[in-house]
């Protein structure tokens, strides 16, 4: 005679005969994608054709850990797809997102501090005064080659607020950079509170910014003082004209030694013959560009023609 079967072997019959689903997929887990060794040259390839920056193929994880959202976004499954789909992409909308999120936008406000107080006590008197005795007015025009999401030039803006008063001056800060995202951030100059304070004082708060919801917006004064433009340092730009003073710092330290040997004679292209270059506290023209004498002020650098 059959005993009839218990519920608890009921329950383990009906286990057995389930089908078998894996633990990350039940707590809704999905495994981000590897990137292969052919991948990462490839990607690697591609980025230096629309960016100039150079990823090493020790730097993997860099393009895993930009690049891995917009991969599940674009609903590949292999990275060699995803550039596929990035190459065949006519409205090149793939390609701006991949600069927006390959590129580095480390910045804050007066950063390292010495080439401002370079640029208010040496670089702007001297070149106002050179200006001031042209026969023929011409601007004074200043350049953030890499101005990122606008906390440089507005730095700049600030320093030239403060020196000059309410004294009438034409000065014209052009602002660029490779990235979309960056210069859209840079045009609107609105800042969250962790912004703000990684190198803002109380007293310019105050004084050059207005609330903006939860966040802090340049004020339209100092705002006007800017303009704002994409520009990848890798292709021509003498279109721009001469420039007095230009800041291109911390960018060229992405490039391979040619390109920026390539970058920098192109900057002194377009630097006026007395003009001044600021590049990053820990970067160097020697082995470079020849052109370019360093000369020192105090405790900081700058680049003059020879």
């Amino acid at each position: 005679m059959n005993m009839p079967e218990t519920a608890p072997g009921k329950l383990a019959k009906a286990a057995a005969a389930a089908p078998q689903v894996k633990l990350s997929a039940l707590n809704g887990i999905k495994r981000p994608v590897k990137i292969k060794p052919d991948e990462i040259q490839l990607l690697a390839n591609y980025i230096y054709g629309i960016a100039g920056i150079h990823i090493e193929a020790s730097k993997a994880y860099l393009i895993e850990t930009r690049l891995g959202r917009m991969l599940e976004a674009e609903n590949c499954s292999t990275y060699s797809e995803f550039y596929q789909k990035a190459r065949a992409d006519g409205t090149k909308t793939i390609e701006k997102k991949i600069i927006d999120a390959i590129t580095t936008n480390e910045t804050l406000f007066f950063r390292d501090a010495n080439p401002f107080e370079l640029l208010k006590h040496k670089i702007l008197p001297e070149v106002i005064d050179k200006h001031a005795s042209k026969s023929i007015a011409t601007p004074i025009r200043i350049w953030s080659a890499a101005c990122s999401t606008g906390q440089e030039i507005y730095s700049i803006a600030i320093v030239l607020k403060e020196l000059l008063g309410n004294a009438k001056l034409n000065v014209k800060l052009t602002g660029t950079d490779l990235s979309d995202a960056a210069i859209r951030a840079a045009s609107y100059g609105s800042y969250n509170k962790f912004e703000i304070e990684r190198g803002l004082p109380k007293d310019r708060l105050q004084r050059y910014f207005t609330t903006d919801g939860a966040n802090w917006k340049i004020k339209d004064d100092i705002r006007a003082m800017a303009m704002f433009r994409k520009l990848n340092l890798m292709h021509p730009f003498t279109a721009m004209g001469k420039f007095d003073i230009i800041f291109c710092r911390n960018v060229a330290i992405y490039f391979k030694l040619e390109d920026r040997k390539k970058l920098f004679n192109k900057i002194a292209d377009v630097l006026e013959p007395d003009g001044y270059l600021i590049i990053g506290s820990t970067e160097s023209l020697t082995g470079v560009c020849p052109r370019f004498v360093p000369k020192r002020h105090l405790k900081s650098i700058f680049y003059q023609l020879r």
